[in-house]
């Protein structure tokens, strides 16, 4: 018996020693989740409290690593199209805005690949102008009719869209040619 039961112990230990590596040779099939924004939370890029801005908010899941904040989905943008990203992303999240107070968003976090973004509107976001997120088509063209700007998928938002500059370069131009 006692041979019985080393036999059945090593091949458990094999089992355990065996699903732990592939959990770590496989990373990208572990579940993620969004992370709830505290009053702790602040901006990865420019240190900014999250809870204090309106407009919605996006985060960055990488393989490795701390997951990185945003307190405007322009700087989501700025930071995962640039070509000097080279962290390996599990997961982006933002907030779904047809849900979440605009003034005071919590919760709501929606996939952020699977979002349509209302890009050119009137309403500010932490930055100035925003990129307005929406789980459903439906709410961003309700939004454009209310707010004014364009309706795009996750792909179409380009790297010269999502410009940090909090739309200072543009009313410089339009001041120049006044």
């Amino acid at each position: 018996m006692n041979t019985s039961r080393f036999i059945m112990a090593r091949w458990a230990a094999i089992a355990i020693a065996v699903a732990a590596l592939g959990a770590c040779t496989h990373p990208e099939q572990v579940a993620t989740s969004p992370i709830e924004i505290t009053r702790d939370t602040t901006s990865s890029i420019d240190g900014m409290t999250l809870m204090d801005y309106p407009g919605p908010k996006a985060q960055i899941q990488y393989e490795q690593g701390e997951p990185a904040f945003f307190c405007d989905t322009i700087e989501l943008f700025s930071t995962y199209l640039h070509p000097e990203q080279s962290r390996r992303v599990r997961a982006i999240y933002v907030q779904d805005m047809g849900q979440a107070d605009w003034n005071h968003p919590t919760g709501h976090w929606i996939d952020a690949k699977t979002a349509f973004y209302v890009v050119g509107s009137k309403r500010r976001g932490a930055m100035g102008p925003t990129f307005a997120s929406f789980a459903r088509e439906q709410d961003a063209r309700e939004f454009v009719a209310k707010e004014g700007g364009k309706v795009l998928p996750f792909g179409e938002v380009t790297p010269d869209m999502a410009v940090l500059d909090g739309g200072v370069l543009k009313d410089h131009a339009e001041q120049q040619h006044s």
